[in-house]
């Protein structure tokens, strides 16, 4: 195990979803901090997707988590994601790792999740808030 394995998450893995997903992300995973990552984010369907920025006022808000079980929860996730090669390609989304600034400061490498299709014609969104149903 790495413990300095951690992972970006700002759509339906957040704690404020409730997801089933995000209950096995804190299965395997503990809260560090809010965070941001510099990237904009973008409606895919009735989830959100982020794409990398080099504007420095472009900032995607989510959450850090350390993976205290990174071999276990990475390939849970990846299902989730439709990311890897077991799906078409090319992938909706790619697991990278990517620089991430906490609410304190302090920057660290995450895992982030980078929707991985142009974002030409779909709708850019300030703040992702979860649809419950």
């Amino acid at each position: 195990m790495n413990p300095d394995e951690y992972i970006f998450v700002y759509g339906t893995l957040r704690r404020d979803t409730n997801s089933e997903m995000h209950h096995l992300l804190a299965k395997y995973a503990e809260f560090v901090d809010e965070a941001t990552y510099r990237g904009k984010l973008y409606k895919i369907d009735y989830y959100p997707g982020a794409v990398p920025s080099d504007d420095l006022n472009d900032a995607v808000q989510g959450e850090v988590y350390q993976l205290h079980q990174a071999d276990v929860a990475l390939p849970l996730l990846d299902q989730y994601e439709e990311c890897g090669p077991e799906f078409p390609e090319p992938n909706e989304y790619n697991r990278q790792k990517q620089s991430v600034l906490l609410r304190d400061g302090r920057t660290v490498t995450a895992w982030v999740y980078v929707y991985n299709h142009s974002p030409e014609g779909l709708e850019l969104i300030m703040k992702y808030i979860p649809v419950h149903s």
